[in-house]
């Protein structure tokens, strides 16, 4: 049986984590066991960031909404147990878009959410 070498598969691999690594700063893009470390913690910068993007997009929302509360002379956490309460299911995203954009619509949703909270 003949002997199996392994260097097409080892630069194979080497190519792609360098290609990975194509534009960072000195020998991080130049050398392979540094371009690795490099691309293996950016990899982790990228997972970790998945993940905050939709933290940091929440409390966006939420501060728009907030801001949009206090025009209409009502606090956050009372709009959106008002809404709760008159059975309104409207997610944040949508409560924020409406605050920026249409002013009336979202004056009645909180005219819609002090009306649950009398009752």
């Amino acid at each position: 049986m003949a002997r199996v070498k392994g260097a097409l598969a080892t630069r194979k691999r080497r190519k792609k984590i360098l290609k990975l690594a194509k534009g960072y700063f000195g020998a991080k893009s130049k050398l392979f066991k540094t371009a690795k470390e490099a691309v293996m913690k950016s990899g982790n910068y990228a997972y970790i960031g998945r993940r905050q993007k939709k933290r940091d997009f929440r409390r966006l929302w939420i501060t728009r909404i907030s801001a949009a509360c206090k025009l209409n002379g009502i606090n956050y956490s009372t709009f959106i147990n008002g809404l709760n309460k008159a059975g309104i299911a409207i997610n944040r995203k949508m409560l924020a878009d409406l605050a920026v954009n249409d002013a009336n619509g979202f004056a009645s949703l909180v005219k819609a959410a002090n009306k649950a909270l009398e009752k």
